[in-house]
């Protein structure tokens, strides 16, 4: 991966918070002529920067009304049992963020759900079956205080 110059990450800073933008705008707005811009951004593209595109869904609107992050702890810890269970993860939409993390547990997830009886089947019917979990611990969110998918220029 090349350095970022101020021009690569006015670019990124731009269209993380509006990956709809034309590229005439986004020209305008770093002052670049529109060719030189596009290419700029199919590098970023091309070497891994931006990783894809898409549109924020409101969970409120969708009537996931319940957000639970969920301390998942292992009583075997197995190499196998932890990928299979990472695979398993990936297919499960409710489940919308996964970190293997350190502390007390091994991973942390974010799930959402409709209401705190959907969320309570969930964890009974799903979570608790998922390969190599021995204890979960639910914490639910009582109000989403900032949500920003967008990472940090530095």
């Amino acid at each position: 991966m090349n350095e970022l110059d101020a021009i690569d990450r006015a670019i990124l800073s731009i269209v993380q918070r509006d990956g709809r933008i034309s590229n005439a705008r986004l020209a305008e707005r770093v002052s670049l002529s529109e060719t030189p811009c596009a290419r700029r951004l199919k590098r970023l593209e091309a070497e891994g920067y931006i990783t894809g595109y898409r549109a924020e869904l409101s969970h409120r609107a969708l009537g996931l009304g319940v957000t639970a992050f969920v301390h998942v702890r292992f009583a075997v810890h197995d190499r196998a049992l932890s990928e299979q269970f990472e695979r398993e993860v990936q297919a499960i939409d409710r489940i919308v963020s996964c970190h293997n993390i350190s502390g007390s547990a091994d991973y942390l997830l974010e799930v959402v759900a409709t209401d705190l009886d959907d969320y309570g089947m969930f964890t009974r019917d799903v979570l608790r079956a998922l390969p190599g979990v021995s204890s979960i611990e639910s914490m639910l969110s009582l109000r989403e205080v900032k949500r920003d998918t967008g990472a940090p220029l530095l």
